[in-house]
């Protein structure tokens, strides 16, 4: 999954998606001068040095006082360092209302230190981003997605991102207060992909987390992110945050999964799980496996996409998530109307994977196996359950009745009884 939160370190804001695995933190690239690293002779800051900064950007006559400016950058360089940053100080000494203030002055330099201290605050444990949030930094951060400047618009998308991905209830409170909006510009018209990649990772928080963010709220980013889905220039770690976007989107009723489909973004999604990077596989098969939890015009749209065309190669996959996912996605589809039931039985070599998984495999990836056989054996007709019994289901069935997953071992036992009575069945004929 993404990351929920990252703090900003290094001489500048970070400008890729959260998605990949190495970006806890990093150093931005293509920042504004208010981002320069510092001389080497420059000062080092302390916690001690806390109550005189805190009257450097709270006694000041003039914002523009070169003294102001020291006094925010000194605060976020406090807040910057690797291991222990000073949040709680910074909170309880007062701060974070005058840095609030300091926001939405007109001096940009200040503008980007300030959003950058708050990004960093709001980047710490929950009690540090509430406490942001209650300093009445949101709705400056909104309006400051509007800037002129690139980078104060990046580095407030980043703090937001921050808040909105602390829980549902700031994210509603992000929502609550347009940031919709300002963050959907800036993706249709991004001034770098540093720019661009913040604002899709903070798009992707304002979508996550349950209870679920209602769906008038985040339906308007559909039509961005199945552009950005469908363009092949969009860069890898974007295109990850997009699609982890879409899965959260789509994790629900009928009509949060009509509405991610009619983005057009099926045929796109299936696609995407020949990628050779498995982060990106990985929410792609999530979105797919979300649509096919839906209704039977929603999982046929994703059979007709060819889905199944691609999971014999992912039921091999090298991790194991991809492989359980992808046994979770075909049990939807196993669940289904018999023909579709029928289309995953006569893809050549799929069942016989479905089956391989089931015997040797590791054990999530057998548990969600077993749906895949056991959905078919119930819902399937005559034919259906005759082929599983071929392909050699009730040995592997027979496997699992050796696990102490009660669970699973009844949902074994069930499929095993149907394919009993189909013999009976078939015997009385005889």
């Amino acid at each position: 999954d993404s990351l929920m939160k990252r703090r900003a370190m290094g001489a500048g804001a970070v400008g890729a998606g959260a998605g990949g695995a190495a970006m806890n933190t990093a150093a931005a690239t293509g920042a504004s001068s208010a981002s320069a690293a510092p001389p080497a002779n420059s000062k080092v800051y302390t916690v001690s040095d806390i109550p005189q900064l805190y009257n450097s950007i709270t006694t000041y006559s003039d914002v523009n006082d070169p003294s102001v400016l020291e006094g925010i950058r000194a605060f976020r360089r406090l807040l910057s360092v690797e291991s222990n940053p000073p949040c709680e100080d910074v909170i309880q000494c007062g701060a974070l209302p005058h840095i609030v203030r300091l926001l939405a002055c007109e001096n940009v330099e200040i503008q980007f230190e300030a959003a950058w201290a708050l990004t960093n605050v709001a980047s710490a444990d929950s009690d540090c981003t509430i406490a942001v949030a209650e300093s009445g930094a949101v709705p400056h951060l909104v309006a400051q997605l509007r800037s002129a400047d690139c980078n104060v618009r990046e580095q407030c998308a980043w703090c937001l991102g921050n808040i909105s991905g602390d829980s549902p209830t700031l994210r509603d409170t992000v929502l609550q207060s347009g940031a919709m909006e300002g963050i959907l510009l800036n993706i249709a018209q991004p001034a770098s992909s540093a720019l661009l990649g913040n604002v899709v990772w903070t798009l992707s928080n304002l979508c996550r987390g349950k209870p679920q963010p209602d769906l008038h709220m985040v339906s308007p980013a559909l039509p961005h992110l199945a552009s950005l889905l469908s363009n092949p220039s969009t860069p890898n770690e974007v295109m990850v945050d997009v699609a982890w976007a879409l899965s959260y989107l789509s994790d629900g009723d009928d009509q949060r999964i009509q509405a991610c489909q009619d983005a057009n973004i099926t045929n796109r999604l299936v696609e995407l799980l020949s990628s050779d990077q498995p982060n990106l596989v990985t929410p792609c098969l999530r979105t797919l496996g979300n649509f096919v939890s839906g209704s039977d015009g929603q999982t046929q749209a994703v059979v007709d996409a060819n889905v199944l065309g691609m999971m014999k190669q992912l039921l091999s996959h090298r991790r194991k998530n991809i492989r359980k996912e992808s046994c979770w996605l075909l049990s939807n589809i196993s669940a289904g109307t018999h023909i579709q039931i029928g289309s995953v039985i006569h893809r050549a070599g799929l069942i016989t994977a479905v089956v391989d998984a089931l015997n040797n495999d590791q054990w999530e990836v057998r548990k969600e196996a077993t749906w895949v056989i056991s959905n078919i054996c119930t819902g399937g007709t005559t034919q259906h359950i005759e082929s599983l019994v071929e392909f050699g289901a009730i040995e592997a069935l027979c496997c699992i009745l050796d696990s102490a997953d009660a669970k699973i071992i009844a949902v074994a036992l069930e499929a095993l009884e149907a394919i009993l009575k189909t013999g009976e069945a078939l015997n009385k004929v005889a």
